[in-house]
């Protein structure tokens, strides 16, 4: 009797993606056909492995910017290594263990309110707690005196500032193993599919620019609890998600089309229901101690102008005239970017229904995620985590994957070398090649979108799809609303 770990009823993808296929060559070409897997070296621990080095080597990347806790304006943009979590230590006043969303004139005179999701802010206080108490409990009243330029320079608090960091990335290890876990465990017969999102460049480069992945988890494990015909779970993950970052909001609409396709409202009804739970559930100890300073988020965004990445910068400083009226104040990008993305999410509704069979829940989720950053109105580098769990499920295939992260990374070197002032002209004015990588990233970020549509219309073209067992199921789960068979769907095709 064969183990788990020996079943030979996996998709490989060294026999069945030609990139995959080609790279194999170096080490020892690809699967056999009477091949066994390891007893022990199950699929999901080869993932989880490959996933802990890859964020080690994220760490290593930070190495310099560790060295020198983040003081070195210039290296920090040279190396690439930048984070926003040291500043926002001493920044947002967890240098003085103050609670986020306090009320306290003293504190609020000194420090800015977490413009963050409350998620978000939970996890850099329970960080910064930690960090408190592994450096010995130090007195916070001696800081109070001293801004906050001063604390950031002096020695006890540079060493909080290294072990904040230290805390949180061993945080966002553990978000990031479970996710892969997530995504491994999703499908029993493509667990590698994983191995796009544990060997992402984009994953190592980002990983400890910001706090992104704990969302991504949560997005994870949403998907994962779908297809496992959880919907109440799904919709808890998704509050979840979306009390840490905005966008797990979205899933609800691939659910919808999913639920409106297989006519069952009451899976959509149950994970709706969950997600507003779960979501003001969490909310409700910020809301409680401080409702102004947890409406601080939704008027930073509301108020906030074009910004890094996004297109709207690109034409706000090719029109280079700010005092116009016609210059792209914060009022107009939204309301453009809202109606554009509104435009988008009906178009991704109306290819879902026409679909021949039933999209899958990535695939509809990445669609409309990735048309809320195209025209949202800031698009930092690591947001390019968001999409990555969706990508790699919704267009599994390695050439296609490295098409896209090639123009992440990309970006992820212009934008550094343009916050540093490498890419300025020597004449003075805008630093026209950072417009040429928002416009590669966008067109990178295209280029899975127009597949994975593709893939909806032309499900044969479908990876997830076309490799199904004859005597398994015609379906993903991910694409079959709970209490419905896979096998028994009224437009389950075998393609």
């Amino acid at each position: 009797m064969t183990t788990d770990g020996d079943r030979d009823d996996r998709v490989h993808p060294t026999r069945e993606d030609p990139v995959a296929t080609a790279l194999s060559e170096g080490i020892g070409g690809p699967m056999g056909v009477h091949g066994r897997g390891h007893r022990w070296w199950t699929p999901v621990r080869v993932v989880l492995l490959l996933t802990a080095l890859c964020f080690a080597l994220g760490m290593v990347q930070k190495g310099s910017c560790y060295a020198q806790t983040w003081q070195n304006g210039t290296s920090r943009y040279s190396h690439m290594c930048y984070s926003d979590m040291p500043y926002l230590y001493t920044g947002r006043g967890f240098a003085e263990l103050n609670w986020p969303y306090t009320g306290d004139p003293q504190v609020r005179a000194r420090y800015e309110v977490m413009e963050y999701p409350v998620g978000i802010s939970y996890f850099a206080y329970a960080a910064a707690w930690v960090t408190h108490w592994g450096s010995g409990s130090p007195d916070v009243t001696e800081r109070f005196g001293h801004s906050v330029d001063y604390l950031f320079s002096e020695a006890p608090v540079r060493n909080e500032v290294r072990l904040f960091v230290v805390v949180s990335a061993l945080g966002l290890a553990a978000a990031t193993l479970l996710a892969a876990w997530f995504l491994a465990s999703l499908d029993r017969l493509r667990p590698w599919d994983a191995l796009l999102f544990a060997l992402s460049p984009a994953l190592a480069l980002n990983a400890l620019v910001n706090w992104d992945l704990l969302a991504v988890a949560a997005t994870a494990g949403a998907l994962w609890a779908w297809a496992r015909g959880k919907p109440g779970l799904t919709g808890v993950l998704i509050g979840l998600g979306t009390a840490t970052k905005l966008y797990p909001l979205f899933l609800l609409g691939g659910l919808l089309v999913i639920c409106l396709r297989d006519r069952r409202a009451d899976p959509f009804v149950r994970a709706l229901s969950a997600a507003i739970v779960s979501w003001v559930l969490v909310n409700a100890p910020a809301y409680l101690t401080g409702a102004a300073e947890w409406k601080v988020f939704w008027h930073f965004n509301s108020d906030r102008g074009a910004d890094l990445g996004s297109i709207w910068l690109v034409l706000q400083q090719i029109k280079d005239t700010p005092a116009s009226p016609f210059a792209f104040q914060a009022h107009t990008i939204n309301t453009w970017s809202w109606l554009v993305f509104g435009t988008w999410c009906i178009g991704v509704f109306l290819v879902g229904m026409r679909a021949p069979l039933t999209p899958r829940l990535a695939q509809l989720g990445y669609l409309v995620v990735a048309g809320f950053l195209l025209v949202n109105k800031v698009y930092s580098p690591q947001y390019v985590l968001w999409l990555l769990p969706l990508a790699v499920l919704a267009r599994p295939r390695w050439r296609d994957q490295l098409v896209w992260q090639s123009t992440e990374v990309f970006y992820f070197a212009c934008v550094w070398w343009y916050l540093g002032g490498f890419l300025a002209p020597a004449a003075g004015g805008d630093a026209g090649f950072y417009w040429i990588a928002i416009l590669l990233r966008m067109a990178g970020e295209l280029f899975l979108v127009a597949m994975v549509v593709r893939d909806v219309l032309h499900p044969e073209h479908d990876p997830a799809r076309h490799a199904r067992l004859p005597d398994g199921p015609d379906e993903p789960a991910e694409s079959v609303a709970p209490g419905q068979s896979t096998t028994t769907r009224s437009n389950a095709v075998a393609v």
